[in-house]
């Protein structure tokens, strides 16, 4: 099997990945051992492996045994990884018997004997998902929050690795309610634009969802100016309008010309201000490490990415309309023609701005994933 590192970045504090743990050139990569830390099956068969069986198995020996929850770390010996961090996951049982307190214990102790140890980036399988018999969409669960935690005070690059896609499984009531949504929104919208009755002609300024006093620049510089009255919208956003003496500019149409040339770094940091934000904050809700954002905030001609764009918006809990702003300013838009946004859609509608979470699903779907 070839090395499939998908959607990877320069700069990604947490990242989902389809790959070999065993070939990722990584400061290290975490064993989900057992307690005598013995050559097992699985993934722990595989890095004994590929590291070399009676080398790692000399090394494990003088180490064991250890407790459910604990990790110790050897040399990585002939794998790409410097090192090798051994966590002993528990056997799950039926989550009475602190299966989870266990699981959360192997990745914040693996995370803290890799930062002792001055590694700078560190892969993870997702731990007693296998044969110790952890339901996976559980353990990812713990996972990505344990991991997310551990990252609001720290800063490493870490992977989250699965070796194909029935291994990474995520929350049933989720994954139907977005499938639902998906269905309703990106399906019918495609079948809008290429079956039958196809009205690609059809434009409007606003999304049906949308009220009118909740517009911001994006919608404001799509109306059709005509001495002083606005056309080209739908009846119900004409109806939403301020009402305003004949002459007079509401003060919201001005504060919005005012703003339309406002550069995307200065947008950002006023919304970070007036969300009471700091920029730590933001950056590590984002999914981002503190030098990427540096580029991004100091400006000068820099310009991010759609997916970190949106990564920040979910970091600030932005709404619809205030994401749409935010993407303008960076040339980009929302589209229920693309099954990426119609997912970020999905998220922000029901304000579920945990960017863990929504990257579960960006990657169950094949999806760039957000930050960097």
């Amino acid at each position: 099997m070839g090395v499939e590192l998908v959607y990877s970045t320069m700069f990604m504090p947490l990242n989902i990945i389809r790959n070999d743990i065993t070939k990722l050139e990584v400061s290290a990569i975490v064993n989900a051992a057992n307690t005598q830390l013995r050559m097992g099956g699985g993934v722990c068969g595989a890095i004994f492996s590929a590291a070399g069986v009676e080398k790692l198995q000399r090394a494990c020996d003088k180490l064991a045994p250890i407790n459910t929850g604990d990790a110790v770390i050897t040399k990585g010996y002939a794998l790409p990884a410097k090192y090798i961090i051994h966590a002993a996951g528990p056997v799950y049982s039926d989550g009475s018997q602190n299966e989870e307190l266990l699981l959360r214990a192997c990745y914040r102790n693996a995370l803290n004997l890799a930062m002792s140890n001055q590694c700078e980036s560190i892969a993870f399988p997702i731990i007693s998902s296998g044969i110790y018999g952890y339901p996976k969409a559980e353990a990812l669960l713990v996972a990505t929050s344990e991991i997310r935690e551990w990252l609001r005070d720290n800063e490493m690059d870490v992977y989250l690795v699965v070796f194909d896609k029935e291994a990474f499984v995520i929350m049933s009531d989720l994954h139907d309610d977005v499938k639902s949504f998906i269905d309703q929104n990106y399906v019918d919208e495609m079948k809008r634009v290429f079956g039958r009755g196809s009205r690609s002609t059809e434009s409007y300024s606003l999304p049906l969802n949308e009220e009118f006093n909740s517009l911001e620049l994006s919608d404001m510089s799509q109306l059709i100016l005509d001495d002083k009255r606005i056309v080209g919208l739908p009846s119900r956003a004409k109806e939403k309008m301020p009402k305003q003496k004949v002459g007079e500019q509401s003060s919201y149409f001005k504060d919005a010309v005012e703003r339309l040339d406002e550069p995307f770094s200065t947008t950002l940091l006023r919304l970070i201000d007036n969300k009471g934000r700091t920029d730590v904050e933001i950056y590590k809700r984002a999914n981002l490490d503190r030098k990427h954002f540096s580029k991004i905030r100091t400006g000068k001609g820099y310009m991010p990415s759609k997916k970190t764009v949106v990564a920040l918006a979910i970091a600030l809990e932005l709404s619809l309309a205030e994401t749409r702003d935010l993407l303008e300013r960076a040339g980009f838009a929302l589209s229920r023609s693309m099954l990426f946004d119609v997912i970020i859609e999905y998220f922000i509608s029901r304000k579920r701005y945990d960017i863990f979470e929504i990257n579960n699903v960006l990657f169950e779907y094949d999806q760039p994933l957000l930050g960097g």
